[in-house]
């Protein structure tokens, strides 16, 4: 059995317009693909069982929201046991908005978010570098962020 999804065109033409808008209507979707609506959301009811559609959700500007920084934090663990405890806290930090476990240099890299120097310095000290098991981190602020984008799946 395949570990990826088995899905047609027609889902990946589905997925793509609700990948740029997550709230255009069914019916609207039909309309474009010139299909029914009952086409539509039982092809993505079936998405959903086999877990490739997980939710959808509203995307804001951090900025608008008076979260002017943006930066990265590569974090060097003691040892690798220790990961799954350290992302199970690094789940209760609010401003940590991903956090991805690596190859390379740094065991866990992560994307924060926080309204201004003072509010990072705060969650670099007194709660990324506070978790057992951290050795260190290493901090790198972004100037801008180029583009954000999902996988073209068509």
């Amino acid at each position: 059995m395949s570990r990826y999804a088995d899905i047609d065109q027609l889902d990946r033409r589905i997925l793509a317009i609700l990948m740029k808008d997550a709230v255009v209507p069914y019916t609207e979707i039909a309309k474009q693909l010139d299909v029914s609506a009952g086409t539509i959301h039982v092809r993505m009811k079936k998405m959903m069982e086999m877990g490739l559609v997980t939710g959808s959700q509203l995307t804001i500007d951090p900025t608008l929201a008076g979260y002017d920084i943006c930066a990265f934090i590569g974090i060097f663990l003691e040892k690798g046991s220790v990961y799954e405890n350290v992302k199970e806290q690094m789940k209760t930090i609010p401003e940590i908005v991903e956090m991805h476990y690596t190859t390379g240099v740094y065991s866990i890299f992560a994307k924060v978010l926080c309204r201004d120097t003072a509010h990072l310095r705060f969650v670099l000290n007194e709660k990324v570098q506070a978790i057992p098991g951290i050795q260190r981190t290493e901090t790198f602020i972004t100037l801008e962020q180029g583009f954000s984008r999902q996988i073209n799946i068509i």
